[in-house]
């Protein structure tokens, strides 16, 4: 058999290879000489193939008569071989080409092996600005990874539950600051970063339905005077977050998103009416996001999701493109899960709009940036109230007001002196000095003339629709039945808020207070289905001061309670420093474990 596969004594596959393998060097010297593939070595290796059958059948004629019978089987073999060793030069010569375009080769690695995904849990803004600085990570990266968290988390497994909408476009707005970011640098410290914005902000590239599916499908073709800040600080929207329908409640239930669960524990409710953002904040769906208070509806979901959130002062932000529930007490603000994030998404927002006169008030009044004030960490000399008359005397309000208490209790040793203090005749101030329930009807009918487009233009035509959540059923038909713009009544709690404020304004003054200090919420996030007991949210929605929700804790069961510091006008600087220096020598923050 051995001679049968030789050629003149010869091996026929010692001939062949020497011979495949020169035409291959001599193909590959010739391209690297020119820079491009040449075609001679191909031509070449066709000979080779040619040849090679060739001396197969040669090969094959010299058989000796006993192995004449397999002179078939074996010029098959022969060519076969050669057709193998053929392709296989061609192969080589193909990934020769290929290895001359170094771009080419880099898509193709790219393809092949992508980047290992980017941790979003638990990274602030400036983390995440300095990964996309570095190229480390671009905002198209941040966007799917924080998508593939409300995919497993937010639609799957706890089911918390957070948004309305996702954003269709959020991709191509983050693929557009990236291309900016590397043609012109960064905006600032909001370049590229993912954020969500409560369901009743407008927006121009998607729908605002307030979480009622009356006002499904209602495009305004414009953004919140808020939005369109945030934008310009190139900041990406990564979708709208569920409400309490029309913002009227605090458990985040409505008809278009259904209800938001808390990610500390999804059989609680998140707090309201922000809920939706709250809950996307803390479970790091977002690095931040906005919300909107006309009575605890920032500061709740912040105390119940382990969060910090601001009710600023009035007039401090424009209310420019919020659906109302009563402009006396609206305004809108961040929540976020520290205080230099918080800080950045103020300073992107806050300011004057021609369009909002109230804020005009802050004029003189904002600093330069509330990021920078945080470096001041000399707070010598501040005093803080512990408002005693707002923790509660049931025994269900006793969990929450221990660990209050105690929160607090750790200012002292950052040179902050403590002491109980008192408003007096606070509680009976406060009586009747709520305008909600007077100015929705009308205040919403006023929003939305605006859209002569807008599925429905009143609060009677939700209610004749149907299509709103039975737990707003009975707000909604108290409102509705206010007969009058001006009445009485309405005017009496206007004249009672004025003498709010000069009450707890003097009790400041008196005591030497820098802010008072009290529980958010008296009692913890109630299960899912039953009402919130123990609000505070008044106090500041009556007298126009603002109130910064920060986490005091939480309690056996794992459940987050916040309290709030309640300061002098426009003393958000202040609030946020004292918030700062609690926050760096406490650290209260403490990501869910329902989404790892």
């Amino acid at each position: 058999m051995c001679r049968a596969l030789s050629l003149n004594g010869r091996p026929t596959l010692v001939f062949l290879l020497p011979f495949f393998l020169s035409c291959t060097l001599l193909g590959a010297l010739l391209e690297r000489r020119s820079g491009s593939v040449c075609h001679v070595r191909l031509l070449l290796l066709t000979a080779v193939l040619y040849h090679s059958i060739a001396l197969g059948g040669a090969m094959t004629s010299s058989f000796p008569p006993q192995l004449s019978q397999r002179r078939p089987l074996v010029r098959t073999l022969a060519a076969a071989f050669a057709v193998a060793c053929a392709l296989a030069g061609i192969s080589a010569m193909t990934a020769t080409r290929a290895d001359s375009h170094p771009s080419n080769a880099a898509v193709q690695s790219t393809t092949r092996t992508s980047l290992p995904a980017f941790d979003v849990v638990e990274k602030s803004i400036a983390d995440l600005q300095s990964a996309m600085r570095s190229g480390q990570v671009t905002s198209h990266q941040l966007v799917d990874a924080y998508l593939a968290r409300i995919r497993k988390y937010d639609q799957d497994g706890p089911h918390i539950n957070a948004f309305i909408l996702l954003n269709p476009n959020v991709l191509a707005a983050a693929d557009a600051l990236d291309a900016e970011r590397r043609s012109k640098g960064p905006r600032g410290m909001l370049h590229g970063i993912p954020i969500v914005v409560k369901d009743n902000y407008v927006t121009a590239d998607m729908p605002t339905t307030g979480g009622s599916k009356a006002l499904a499908g209602f495009e305004s073709g414009r953004d919140a005077f808020m939005v369109k800040k945030l934008r310009d600080a190139g900041a990406v929207i990564i979708g709208k977050t569920n409400l309490h329908e029309l913002a009227y409640g605090i458990t985040t239930i409505s008809s278009m998103g259904g209800q938001t669960r808390n990610p500390y524990d999804p059989t609680r409710n998140p707090g309201g009416s922000s809920g939706g953002t709250g809950a996307a904040v803390a479970a790091n769906f977002a690095a931040a996001g906005m919300g909107t208070d006309t009575c605890g509806s920032i500061r709740i979901p912040s105390a119940n999701n382990n969060l910090v959130g601001l009710r600023g002062t009035r007039g401090l932000s424009s209310r420019n493109g919020i659906i109302p529930l009563a402009l006396t007490q609206d305004i809108g603000g961040p929540l976020a899960r520290t205080v230099s994030d918080l800080s950045i998404m103020l300073d992107a927002t806050v300011g004057a709009d021609p369009d909002d006169p109230a804020t005009a008030a802050g004029d003189g009044h904002i600093p330069p940036s509330y990021v920078a004030s945080l470096s001041d960490r000399n707070l010598r000399g501040t005093r803080i109230g512990i408002l005693t008359s707002l923790f509660g005397t049931a025994p269900e309000d006793q969990e929450v007001a221990a660990l209050v208490r105690k929160a607090i209790g750790t200012f002292s040793s950052n040179g902050i002196e403590v002491v109980d203090a008192a408003v007096p005749g606070l509680d009976d101030l406060m009586q009747g000095t709520s305008v909600i329930n007077a100015e929705f009807k009308f205040q919403l009918m006023d929003f939305l003339q605006q859209y002569p487009k807008a599925p429905v233009h009143s609060l009677a035509e939700i209610l004749s629709s149907g299509r709103y959540d039975p737990a707003v059923e009975g707000v909604f038909k108290r409102s509705e039945a206010v007969e009058s713009r001006d009445s009485e009544t309405y005017r009496a709690s206007l004249e009672k808020r004025k003498k709010v404020r000069d009450a707890v304004l003097l009790a400041m003054k008196d005591n030497h207070l820098s802010a008072f200090a009290y529980p958010t919420l008296r009692r913890k996030a109630a299960p899912i289905g039953q009402p919130q007991g123990g609000s505070n949210c008044q106090l500041s929605a009556t007298t126009d001061l603002p109130a910064m929700a920060v986490p005091a804790g939480f309690t056996e069961e794992g459940v987050p309670v916040g309290f709030e510091l309640l300061g002098e006008p426009f003393s958000e600087a202040t609030l946020l420093r004292i918030a700062y220096t609690y926050e760096q020598s406490v650290k209260p923050r403490r990501a869910p474990k329902s989404t790892p």
